[in-house]
């Protein structure tokens, strides 16, 4: 019975920075993830947090420009996206488990509710 509501996205040129926010209403903490999809394209892991933020992944074509953060004892989640490159337009998606199961996060299959996605476009 879940709704994630997500914000944030747009167009910006290579080297600019978005921050995307995703939340939900549901009392229960879940583990928190961001997923994207390009035309003709797999869904792909971006990244992901546990309930109490002491564990995260990062998907390796975005590892040193994002960043996925959570507000405490919330499901609010972030993801700062610095030098976005025209590689990471996509549709963005936020979805929430599920407990946290490390690196098995990567994976769609783990999480239960999605939100309606966001798009990013990285062009000149």
């Amino acid at each position: 019975q879940e709704e994630l509501v997500e914000s944030g996205g747009g167009l910006v040129q290579p080297g600019d920075s978005l921050r995307l926010s995703c939340t939900s209403s549901a009392r229960t903490l879940y583990a928190l993830g961001w997923f994207r999809q390009a035309p003709g394209q797999e869904r792909e892991f971006v990244a992901a947090i546990s309930q109490r933020s002491s564990e995260r992944r990062v998907g390796d074509p975005v590892k040193g420009r994002f960043t996925i953060s959570r507000e405490s004892n919330k499901n609010t989640v972030f993801l700062q996206m610095n030098r976005l490159q025209s590689e990471d337009t996509a549709v963005y998606y936020c979805a929430a488990g599920g407990a946290w199961l490390g690196d098995s996060m990567r994976s769609t299959f783990n999480y239960n509710y999605w939100g309606q996605g966001t798009q990013v476009t990285v062009s000149t």
